[in-house]
């Protein structure tokens, strides 16, 4: 039986594979021999090196990085909305299609929804009642406050929209909350992210093999988690005009809505005043909206001209407060994981560690806070202590993919391909299309002897990609079984 038919070269999809140079020379710096899968040799006995070790049980670590580090840059991926062909005049049921395939994996990055129903559906009245003032309110538009600690907010082209937490806890009151949705339904309305996409990001995001974000954020490539770089690498910068067209709109909006304009005067101060005491924090915002004073100024000129009768309305503070009290109680966690993300990115994991742990003896049960540990801890070769964070972050919230990425690419550090299997395929189906969970999947069912459904797994990466060491791999383990010739 030939479990590999056809032929499936990456170009037949129309894409270019892409992994920027600062990624690539991050990952080789931080995982030297992350693009082998064990010591010099040939081919086959790298293979089959390999191979004897997930027989025995016995594999190293430097396997399990080369592994994962084969899967995550060897796929077919490229940045959603980043640096490819661009498509002026995307219809607009591409734009939705864009949100159906895209959104769902940057909002998982993000590490997904906050699990605050109230609080998530504050965040959609408050954007319902703005939508419905645009110029495209037959959009589908949707809104959740993302557990990422990073500040920020963005949105897909179709309307989906993520808002961090880690700038909702910044804002004063409901009016600065709706020039921030504002300003992203400016650039919905503008179809800025729509002028900025090629058609072969929606061909392509359902089988993207590689998430970078970690590599980006200077994280290493052992797994990819949400973080202060998390939105950068999908989402493609705007221009200064953009952010200028997307200023003005999200103003009028709020203003048609009911709202005071000079909210949109208080966002851009917020912003500037970050941007010069926390800059690292701002990092992703200002890399996908351009931030500068001039833009606070044009905001302040507008409030006080063409919309300052609007002055006298409420800016809905008590409103605000009595909605976000949950989330603005546990700041001293977020801020301490932003300060934790920090020192990661600048590789101090011990100060990293101590601020995660400031954040979990703050909230013990903070879902990004127990990965964020995890992460700290398996950078510091404790991927025991790693492995007890990463499952405690499953049952803290296992409706979330990210979590049991990292305990199943810890369980195969650990020796555990059983456990491995379990998260990967529980990851698998809650986030579909990963091409380098379906790589891992095969190494943990070949650990647990199951070389059928093995085979299976890397039959099916292959039919994704047939570039680089996972394929190799793959392809070496079909052969071996008589499955290829």
């Amino acid at each position: 039986m030939n479990l590999y038919e056809g032929e499936f070269t990456f170009h037949d999809y129309g894409v270019r594979r892409y992994v920027p140079s600062m990624v690539r020379q991050r990952f080789l710096s931080q995982n030297p021999h992350s693009i082998i899968l064990v010591s010099a040799g040939s081919r086959m006995s790298d293979h089959d090196a390999l191979a004897q070790n997930l027989f025995r049980n016995r594999l190293t670590r430097r396997q399990v990085l080369g592994l994962f580090g084969a899967a995550a840059l060897s796929g077919c991926a490229s940045s959603p909305t980043g640096g490819g062909a661009i498509l002026v005049g995307m219809s607009e049921d591409e734009e939705k299609a864009a949100d159906r395939k895209v959104a769902p994996q940057q909002f998982s990055q993000d590490l997904g929804a906050i699990q605050d129903t109230s609080l998530n559906q504050y965040l959609s009245d408050v954007g319902r009642r703005l939508d419905s003032q645009t110029h495209r309110p037959q959009m589908p538009y949707s809104y959740r406050v993302l557990n990422a600690n990073y500040v920020n907010a963005y949105t897909f082209p179709g309307g989906a929209m993520g808002v961090t937490r880690g700038i909702l806890v910044e804002l004063d009151n409901e009016a600065e909350l709706a020039a921030l949705l504002g300003h992203e339904l400016g650039h919905v309305n503008a179809r800025h992210a729509a002028q900025r996409q090629g058609q072969a990001m929606v061909a392509q995001v359902a089988m993207t093999g590689v998430n970078i974000i970690g590599s980006a954020a200077g994280y290493g490539g052992l797994v990819d988690i949400g973080t202060q770089l998390g939105a950068s690498v999908l989402l493609s910068s705007y221009s200064r005009d953009n952010e200028r067209e997307a200023d003005m709109l999200g103003q009028e909006y709020m203003v048609r809505a009911g709202y005071p304009a000079n909210g949109m005067v208080g966002l851009q101060q917020l912003l500037v005043d970050q941007q010069k005491s926390t800059p690292g924090m701002l990092q992703t915002m200002f890399s996908t909206h351009p931030m500068s004073s001039e833009r606070r100024d044009t905001a302040r000129q507008l409030a006080e001209s063409k919309y300052a009768a609007s002055n006298s309305r409420d800016a809905g503070r008590e409103r605000f407060m009595d909605n976000t009290a949950d989330l603005r109680r546990i700041k001293p966690c977020i801020d301490a994981c932003q300060k934790g993300e920090t020192a990661m990115a600048g590789k101090q994991y011990g100060k990293a560690e101590e601020q995660f742990r400031a954040a979990l003896k703050a909230t013990p049960r903070d879902y990004a806070a127990n990965l964020l540990m995890a992460k700290c801890l398996s950078e510091q070769d404790k991927d025991a202590q790693a492995l007890d964070f990463a499952k405690t972050a499953t049952k803290i919230y296992p409706q979330e993919a990210q979590a049991h990425k990292l305990v199943g690419v810890l369980a195969l550090a650990q020796r555990e391909p059983a456990l491995a299997y379990e998260n990967l395929d529980h990851y698998d189906r809650l986030l579909p299309g990963d091409a380098g969970v379906t790589f891992l999947k095969g190494v943990s069912l070949e650990g647990m002897g199951r070389q059928k459904e093995a085979a299976s797994q890397y039959a099916a990466y292959l039919r994704v990609s047939r570039q680089g060491k996972a394929a190799e791999y793959s392809q070496s383990r079909l052969k071996s079984w008589g499955y290829l010739k």
